[in-house]
């Protein structure tokens, strides 16, 4: 395998963690405009919530181990479930992979010292945890955090006694954080790609990033207006989405989903760069259909940005609406086909090392064709009415989600781990958490298809006997997922402290960032490499 032609890798330079800027301690890590820090600040601040998220997933299931009420009541059960929805979905799912290991990499990948934007970089970083910090606060305001669901429908909206003004509010400072990201990284691979880094010499890492900014960019705003109008609503009364004053709960759904549907592929787009990085490295081979697979980036951007009238199939809009939609969903399997085909064809006749981030790699190709299977069911028009509002669409979102894009962000942090933080992790317990994570994970939710299937409506507090042995099963399996999921993180936490020390190319990578050292320095490069071939020419 080729690699970069690279002219001074910064060898005598101090590596980014030892680096004594302007202030000394934690000033000098939550001022630091250094994209490898920043990227690091998002680290604690997904892991963290990531945590506090599981734990509330935790007592969801717990609550359905047992018919009648187990651990909460009905209200607290709606405000565990809002909760968890808004943290997995805006304080981790959407920036982990670009926030995190985006951050991170992007500037190095195409040559650069930092992204185009640092100062603005830190903002958004400060953004978000101010996002975060509100959506907490409102738990313990008066009303408390919502009862509405993660999608915060009208007229739940506007009926709830909860603070919803101050939930909402969150998401909104949370979705200036997601834009200003997605344009410093459209700027810096504009502007800061190293001499001869062409648009088919980019790793295709970065092409997914790219992609997935100009969808923060595009559809972000859409929800940050809808939030701002519910927060108009619920302070002045004045009727916009509310029906009893003449405004319109419809009009909420579209709104919501012209964003969320194509967030789903900010969350997705990442993982799949990160996939199509691990492939190659272990396969030992150069990938297949490199431009089919950037364009497929782009395709995946336009068409999931198209879509978002498929979950609105039972709302009473026009059936000539919803043919459309279900053949637009159709058509953005195409494009998401294409990336599994060159994944599956890259590994074919390869010599696969079968390394711990490959095994997240593989899971996650597994565990999203399940989810695109089974997103599609629900693109048909007739399967849809059926499983709508069901646990099966609680499965298939769980299966892109979690199955996608965060089995992707751990198979990224196990193939960067060594990069980040110059250590090596104990690679048998971390395929222990692997093993683990993946028996628990499909205990769980497909668990849940099959629930769906029979009829067991989502976000209901009890359930009736008939579905009882399905919620034991899923509960028992949420043990097993967990139970990995904290093996795997203390596993990588153990590692930062009392590590091997780490080769500066572990994984015989060939992007940038394998040729400089581990950790890498303070600015990347002593100077700016010259690029003459890509990472994946033969």
């Amino acid at each position: 395998m080729a690699s970069h032609a690279l002219t001074h890798t910064g060898h005598g330079e101090i590596n980014y963690l030892d680096y004594k800027g302007k202030y000394s301690g934690i000033l000098g890590w939550i001022f630091s405009t250094d994209h490898k820090r920043i990227g690091l600040l998002y680290l604690s601040g997904v892991t963290l919530f990531f945590v506090v998220g599981i734990f509330l997933g935790l007592m969801l299931r717990l609550e359905q181990l047992t018919m009648g009420e187990t651990v909460v009541s009905a209200r607290t059960y709606n405000t565990l479930f809002t909760l968890h929805g808004v943290i997995m979905i805006f304080l981790i799912v959407i920036p982990a992979i670009p926030a995190v290991l985006g951050n991170f990499f992007l500037p190095i990948q195409v040559g650069a010292k930092d992204v185009a934007f640092p100062r603005l970089n830190l903002f958004s970083w400060w953004l978000y945890m101010t996002g975060a910090v509100l959506a907490l606060v409102s738990l313990f305001t008066k009303g408390g955090f919502p009862d509405t669901g993660w999608t915060f429908y009208a007229p739940y909206n506007i009926r709830t006694t909860t603070n919803v003004p101050l939930a909402v509010f969150a998401v909104f400072i949370l979705g200036f954080s997601s834009i200003l990201t997605g344009l410093n990284f459209i700027t810096t691979v504009h502007r800061l790609r190293a001499p001869g880094m062409t648009w088919f010499r980019l790793p295709l890492f970065v092409w997914a990033l790219y992609a997935t900014s100009w969808i923060q960019i595009l559809a972000t705003p859409v929800v940050g207006i809808t939030m701002l109008l519910i927060f108009f609503e619920r302070l002045t009364g004045v009727g916009i989405f509310d029906p009893a004053k003449g405004g319109d709960p419809i009009l909420y759904q579209h709104l919501f989903w012209i964003y969320s549907h194509p967030a789903v592929y900010i969350m997705i787009l990442p993982g799949m760069g990160v996939v199509t990085e691990i492939i190659p490295t272990f396969a030992r081979r150069t990938i297949f259909g490199y431009k089919a697979i950037a364009a497929s980036s782009l395709g995946i951007a336009l068409a999931g940005s198209l879509v978002w009238g498929h979950h609105m199939f039972v709302s009473g809009q026009s059936y000539t609406a919803s043919v459309v939609f279900s053949l637009l969903t159709f058509l953005v399997a195409i494009p998401t086909a294409i990336k599994v085909f060159n994944w599956v064809a890259t590994l074919y006749k390869g010599s696969i090392h079968l390394e711990p981030p490959l095994l997240y790699a593989l899971s996650f190709i597994f565990l999203f064709m399940i989810g695109g299977f089974t997103g599609v069911m629900l693109g048909v028009l007739s399967v849809d009415v059926h499983l709508h509002d069901t646990y099966f669409v609680v499965g298939h979102f769980h299966y892109v989600m979690f199955g996608g894009t965060m089995m992707a962000f751990i198979a990224g942090m196990h193939y960067w781990f060594p990069k980040m933080f110059g250590r090596m992790y104990n690679k048998r317990v971390a395929t222990l958490a692997w093993a683990l994570i993946f028996i628990g994970f499909n205990m769980l939710y497909f668990t849940m298809l099959i629930l769906g299937f029979e009829g067991m409506p989502r976000r209901y507090y009890d359930h009736l006997p008939q579905y009882h042995s399905g919620h034991v099963v899923a509960t028992v399996g949420s043990w097993i997922l967990v139970l990995g999921l904290l093996i795997m993180i203390i596993n990588l936490v153990r590692a930062l402290k009392s590590g091997p020390k780490a080769e500066a190319n572990p994984w015989q990578g060939t992007t940038l960032e394998w040729q400089v050292p581990s950790p890498p320095p303070h600015e990347n490069f002593e100077e700016i490499p010259v690029v003459d071939r890509g990472p994946y020419d033969h």
